[in-house]
């Protein structure tokens, strides 16, 4: 039988450019001639722009090999598919974090229980394997939990039961060799929560009135156990002694080891910034504004105790935890009620006091701060944190460099000597954010910040402290980089949030290598891109969405973690279509074989903001194309 004419290569390839991608896919599929066309680089392009919706200028991932394998990863290699949902927590799950390897990762729940559980389980299943219940400790919930560098142990982060007015907390330090408590340690604002600094040292706060709206924030660096040489070597040491004005404190710590980024994980420097941000000019170097009152050791153990007597209160009582915001609530109570027997002529002039003393009574800060490390010199490390200056609500990062000698408890408890000339140390950067901070995350490599914030109107004037402006329900994502200290690109916009200034609660984000992962109020978690900033996809849950984790093993692996006491468990089309594929040999990483009795558990999930519509065909025309090509 003779064949009929054969159509031209650039006609077939007009006929394709007219098609959507899995048309494409499905007609590579008729003849050899068309499957080559299928493949044309100039047409995945095309498609790759059309369907993500992505700007011309921006160019491809500088790691991406061709038009069509870019396409296929944002399409196929996003953690979008439900394939186990976790429910043995009985409330709200609040946080959730990976072990450095991988093969484990905790929970925090408001039942007062922190659990582990177990990625590499023989049957491939994620399993709980330890529970632990906090409330012995007159705790009334846990909030965070973070592995220390070498996975050998676990800081975990709760609130105390008390009054409404109470701000206080404690972390604990949980041995995974064998689930004994090592130690505990106060943290006070809870929302402190408390990070890691090295493997055997973490970071707690402490917080003490010195005015009606004035504060001073205490950053203590604390062994994590006590052995032999705990007799003659300290346990606790000051790391930094800061303070507040006009009610904020500072919150949310984390450590972040700023290498030289010789190789970032992430191409920022596509797009030049643009016109307006060119032309804003240096920023006026920050000049932190304090008030020396000063706080004795006798006043710290009076509030400790007073603490601990309306703990004993609250426990009688039988009070129980709702959702906290974050501790806003408790220190905006604390000025409000301060406020009733002082009148504002009197508040005006401890603000215009903290300011004077201020400029005298501040460690300047330090002058290498911004010089980037010589070859051979060590890694710099930073203490990141939220604070204010305006009002109660966190509305800056700042940055403190910790030092070498600073790293261990030994020398003096209170830290190097100073002067009385400089009672307080200052802050060696502050990045204003222009809105309430609900959440922040770092990189893989610590060179980027993720912020989630919820933006104050633009020109709005804070007056009052105590009022701060209106918050947005648009949770904007920035992204700081960390080597030279600015904010990069615009920031992601998809989430939302609905809570009030007063009632805001923190929304834990994390970073892979490729993606950037976020809860959100509106009962979805969001996948973006980070390197052409466009939303993936949109992980549908019952309530509130807390808090998302990605595996630092696999980023095709993430968490989320509900108001609706569930752990959701989510893996790319790409793994989950391998899991369930017959006659396929074991896989080096049995948590693949946990999805095969989850064949039809998928999510209501969308691609920057479209369906993800006949994804089995078009994943089925991948396979097969390639198939027909080898």
């Amino acid at each position: 039988m003779e064949r009929g004419p054969v159509l031209p290569d650039s006609l077939v390839l007009e006929i394709f450019l007219c098609l959507s991608h899995d048309a494409v896919l499905t007609a590579g599929l008729t003849c050899r001639q068309w499957l080559a066309v299928s493949r044309d680089e100039f047409l995945w392009r095309d498609l790759f722009y059309s369907y993500y919706r992505i700007p011309r200028y921006v160019p491809r991932h500088p790691a991406a090999v061709s038009w069509y394998r870019e396409f296929r990863r944002l399409f196929d290699c996003i953690p979008c598919v439900e394939v186990q949902t976790l429910r043995e927590h009985t409330d709200q799950v609040l946080h959730l974090a990976f072990s450095h390897r991988g093969h484990r990762f905790s929970s925090c729940s408001k039942d007062c229980t922190v659990k582990l559980w177990d990625t590499e389980q023989p049957d491939g299943n994620l399993s709980l394997v330890h529970s632990s219940s906090m409330r012995e400790f007159n705790w009334g919930y846990t909030q965070f939990s973070q592995f220390n560098a070498d996975d050998s142990l676990l800081l975990v982060s709760g609130v105390y039961l008390g009054p409404h007015h109470s701000s206080s907390g404690e972390i604990a330090v949980i041995s995974l060799e064998n689930y004994t408590l090592l130690s505990r340690v106060r943290n006070k604002p809870y929302d402190v929560f408390g990070c890691w600094l090295n493997e055997t040292h973490l970071i707690s706060g402490n917080l003490h009135w010195i005015g009606q709206m004035t504060s001073c924030s205490v950053l203590w660096l604390n062994k994590a156990f006590q052995d032999v040489e705990s007799e003659n070597v300290n346990v606790v040491k000051r790391l930094f002694k800061i303070q507040n004005i006009n009610a904020s404190t500072i919150r949310t710590v984390m450590v972040a080891h700023c290498r030289r980024h010789d190789n970032p994980d992430l191409v920022l420097d596509y797009e030049a910034q643009s016109q307006a941000q060119r032309q804003k000019g240096p920023q006026r170097p920050h000049q932190p504004l304090l008030f020396d009152l000063g706080t004795s050791g006798s006043e710290e153990d009076d509030e400790e105790a007073a603490d601990d007597e309306s703990q004993r209160e609250a426990r009688a009582q039988g009070c129980t935890a709702a959702r906290a915001p974050q501790s806003t609530i408790s220190n905006r109570e604390h000025v409000i009620q301060s406020r009733k027997n002082i009148g504002p002529r009197d508040l005006a002039i401890e603000t215009h006091v903290a300011k004077m003393m201020g400029r005298t009574h501040t460690k300047a800060p330090d002058c290498s701060f911004k010089e980037q490390p010589e070859s051979g010199e060590e890694d710099k490390t930073y203490l990141l944190f939220t604070t204010g200056s305006l009002t109660y609500s966190p509305h800056q990062i700042g940055i403190k460099r910790i030092k070498p000698d600073q790293m261990t408890t030994s020398g003096p408890v209170l830290g190097e000597e100073r002067s009385s000339e400089e009672f307080f140390d200052s802050l060696d950067h502050v990045i204003d954010i222009h809105g309430h901070i609900i959440g922040m995350g770092l990189s893989p490599d610590h060179r980027y910040l993720y912020v989630n914030s919820r933006a104050w109107p633009a020109g709005c004037v804070i007056s009052d402290p105590m009022s701060p402006p209106p918050i947005a329900e648009e949770i904007d994502l920035h992204v700081i980089d960390l080597k030279n200290l600015r904010e990069e690109r615009r920031s992601l916009r998809a989430h939302r949030a609905f809570t009030p200034n007063d009632e805001c609660f923190f929304i834990f984000l994390d970073v892979s290598r490729d993606f950037v992962a976020s809860g959100a109020e509106d009962k979805h978690g969001y996948i973006w891109d980070r390197h052409y900033n466009i939303c993936l996809a949109r992980l549908a849950h019952d309530d509130v969405v807390n808090s998302v984790a990605f595996s630092p093993s696999d980023q095709e692996l993430l968490l989320s973690a509900s108001d609706d006491s569930t752990i959701k468990v989510w893996r790319s089309p790409r793994m989950d279509r391998l899991a369930q594929a017959p006659g396929r040999p074991p896989r080096p990483r049995s948590l693949l074989s946990s999805w095969l009795s989850h064949k039809n558990s998928t999510s209501a999930s969308s691609v920057n903001g479209k369906p993800r519509v006949r994804l089995e065909n078009t994943l089925s025309g991948w396979e097969r194309g390639e198939e027909s090509q080898t």
